[in-house]
């Protein structure tokens, strides 16, 4: 595009799918209408460790609509090996396999499943179950398994174990002037986004199947299925293509995706299995952690030492892993660093990943010990994180592609007020109403994976572009869809995307907020073939107008292709494809990270987070009354789908930080809140002011596009920022989150 042109990309632009989705016109994962359609129900254990003793399932089947009842004595086969069960992102362990033996390893675990003509059928049919079974001893409390916690002898691939200490942390801690050690519990989160899980199997006869799944990874889903079911990956299709929430419940594949194929390729017939809201609570949480933070700085607040400890709950069969510790020894310059993490086995499903899975907790320990320290020297809170700025990734000693914190901090701060700040705890007040400011650091790498896309430019001058990428809210039809239209010069209404198909270019799942830099990277490198191989169809033409010319000389918009220096000397699309007997011209693109840069720089997303809450002086109720987030995150594609997304992850870390938590009567091992009635998450009243500031950032090393992703780093900080508020307006520090009113209340009195 011409320099100094206004373009698609960095424009605040609705979304391309915003239409469909609000006049219901886009199909979700159970509203695809199939022929001849049953419907499963799966039935949940109601023990937490044991096995199955009798099974009792006369009255359910003789139930009016149902066809089949499925349990481990006559499950169809699949599978043997652990290594044909496990997907992409799965952890060392053992895959869960549903109804594969008698065997019961958590509370809720799908024992059966009752296929039925109408949904109501299989619904009611499956209350009729009746199972008997031999109960073992089971434990769900993390605190109880803390002594057994284990070092995991098998990394997680993609999770970076914590980095070897430098220095001598403890010598260091025990020389420093200042010190402090504090201990942290984060309560287990649960996904409950608007979209339950759900599949439709839709059997096409001869073995052939077309599945839509709410998944992040349509070739993920795919392969699992193929994997355990044994099919050949041309005889299976599987399609996401709208994705109703989810940000790390569905990068892998969960049980309703088995069941329902199961079920249509036992009974040669068309399936559909959707969880409930209650079932939802058994597939997919943040883990139960427990932090020590110990930190110690000399009197002008410079970090001596960071000692970081966490143990993390995970299942009896897999050893689920997060990046939790690591972020301690990055965040801030410091030569003495010792970090550990464990695991601790409980009798629960395997935890899985979570909005910025690992550093939600992690940077949430640190930062609210961080604040601490802070008190304890006397210096400002914002100023100690200036102060240990850290300019290099001192886990890995590389360089930073880009790092614009410090006017995070800055832009940040002045947008909030932070000036006007009372530096004594409980000094600012209004009414009966104590107000309390808090600031916090938010980082989250910046990913670039292996992505691959086609564009195809059509004769009417047109723009399809296409690859497997998932959109779970975030925006992904759009931008690709901007980034197609920019490279054409085109409407945006020119330019159609596919996406969320296994058939389409490969894909990475989409998760890691790595997406837009890198299905949106192949994307552009689609078009630039696309439009390379234009211009060799233009040069050939009889008495071209460009046959003199390079293809740095000429540029592609509005159907044209012609001279920079002379725009009037060029083609119309429409001109070459039909001089060259073409209809379209279709080219790929590919995208992967640099293995030669990535020796010496890394790439991270940051952010700096304020906010500020009011809490009733009697009765501890707090309110969230601004946050203002200012993230350095590259260029911004789209201001309005990316504000979006830091809005988003701060209302999170406001869930996180004062409502989010599975209330587990431990004597059963069930969880008691399992829905949106008793498992409080933000609504419309608990959310007020949120600001959002992109900071500019240049950075042409972290992706083509210069991008960072924008998914997870919302809520990274959003916590610690919120329990930081509560303690300068109370005086009371709570370090068990989530901070509960009795909590606030019980909670020792300042002196």
């Amino acid at each position: 595009m011409s320099v100094g042109e206004i373009t698609h990309i960095g424009r605040p632009t609705n979304r391309v799918d915003g239409k469909l989705k609000v006049t219901g016109q886009a199909h979700y994962a159970a509203e695809y209408p199939a022929d001849d359609l049953l419907y499963g129900y799966i039935v949940g254990s109601t023990t937490a460790a044991g096995r199955i003793a009798a099974m009792d399932l006369d009255a359910a089947r003789q139930f009016p609509g149902v066809v089949e009842i499925f349990t481990h004595e006559n499950r169809s086969k699949a599978a043997w090996l652990d290594r044909s069960w496990r997907d992409e992102v799965a952890p060392p362990g053992h895959p869960f396999r549903p109804l594969n033996s008698d065997r019961i390893l958590f509370d809720g675990q799908p024992v059966a499943l009752i296929v039925a003509e109408t949904f109501e059928a299989a619904r009611d049919a499956a209350s009729l179950v009746r199972i008997a079974y031999d109960v073992d001893a089971h434990c769900t409390e993390l605190e109880a398994k803390r002594a057994e916690a284990y070092v995991p002898p098998k990394k997680r691939s993609g999770i970076p174990p914590p980095p070897d200490p430098r220095g001598d942390a403890e010598q260091a801690f025990q020389n420093a002037p200042v010190k402090i050690s504090r201990d942290y519990r984060i309560n287990a989160e649960h996904h409950n986004p608007m979209e339950m899980f759900a599949t439709t199997c839709v059997f096409e006869g001869d073995g052939k199947l077309t599945i839509y799944d709410k998944t992040q990874g349509s070739q993920n889903a795919q392969g699992y299925v193929t994997s355990v079911f044994g099919l050949r990956s041309k005889d299976v299709r599987l399609v996401n293509q709208y994705v109703g929430g989810a940000f790390g419940a569905g990068l892998r594949p969960q049980h309703q995706l088995f069941f329902a194929v199961m079920a249509s390729l036992e009974l040669e017939r068309s399936v559909r299995v959707s969880l409930t809201r209650a079932q939802m609570f058994h597939i997919g949480y943040r883990p139960d952690s427990y932090h020590t933070v110990s930190l110690a700085a000399d009197r002008d607040g410079r970090l001596q030492s960071i000692m970081h400890d966490a143990v993390a709950s995970t299942s009896r069969y897999e050893d689920y892993q997060e990046a939790v510790v690591n972020w301690s020894g990055m965040m801030y310059h410091c030569d003495n660093v010792k970090l550990t993490y464990q695991l601790a086995k409980l009798d629960t499903a395997t935890p899985c990943d979570m909005r910025a899975p690992g550093a939600a907790i992690g940077v949430t320990a640190l930062e609210c010990a961080l604040d601490e320290l802070s008190y304890e020297l006397g210096i400002g809170p914002l100023e100690i994180r200036r102060i240990n700025f850290a300019s290099k990734d001192e886990n890995t000693n590389k360089q930073f592609t880009s790092k614009a914190l410090l006017e995070c901090y800055s832009e940040g701060a002045a947008a909030f007020g932070w000036e006007k700040r009372s530096p004594k705890p409980r000094a600012m007040k209004e009414g009966r109403e104590l107000i309390g400011w808090g600031v916090s650091t938010g980082m989250w790498d910046a990913f670039l994976q292996k992505a691959q896309a086609t564009a195809t430019l059509k004769v009417d001058g047109t723009l399809e572009v296409a690859t497997a990428a998932s959109d779970i809210g975030t925006g992904t039809w759009t931008i690709l869809t901007q980034i197609g239209a920019e490279a054409f010069g085109l409407p945006l209404e020119d330019v159609q995307a596919r996406i969320g198909d296994s058939t389409l270019p490969m894909s990475p799942v989409e998760g890691g907020s790595w997406t837009a830099a890198s299905n949106g990277s192949a994307v552009q490198a689609a078009c630039e073939a696309v439009k390379h191989s234009l211009f060799k169809q233009a040069r050939k033409m009889a008495n071209s107008p460009l046959a003199d010319a390079s293809f740095e000389d000429v540029e592609v918009r509005d159907r044209r292709i012609f001279r920079k220096d002379d725009p009037a000397r060029g083609l119309s699309v429409f001109e070459v494809m039909h001089a060259a007997e073409l209809t379209e011209i279709t080219e790929q693109g590919k995208v992967s990270p640099n293995l030669r840069q990535m020796l010496k720089y890394i790439s991270y997303t940051n952010s700096a987070v304020f906010a500020e809450v009011r809490v009733d002086e009697d009765l501890g109720v707090v309110r969230v009354t601004r946050v203002v987030c200012a993230a350095a995150a590259g260029k911004i594609l789209n201001p309005k789908t990316a504000r979006s997304q830091i809005l988003g992850g701060v209302v999170m870390g406001i869930g996180m930080a004062l409502h989010e938590e599975a209330m587990t009567d431990h004597r059963l091992g069930k969880i008691m809140n399992a829905n949106l009635g008793e498992y409080h998450v933000p609504a419309h009243a608990d959310i007020e002011d949120i600001e959002v500031i992109f900071v500019d950032e240049k950075d042409d090393k972290v992706s083509p596009l210069g991008v960072k992703g924008l998914g997870e780093i919302g809520i990274v900080g959003a916590a610690s920022a919120v329990a930081n508020a509560i303690f300068h307006a109370t005086g009371v520090r709570v370090r068990d989150f989530p901070i509960t009113i009795d909590k606030i209340l019980n909670a020792p009195r300042p002196s």
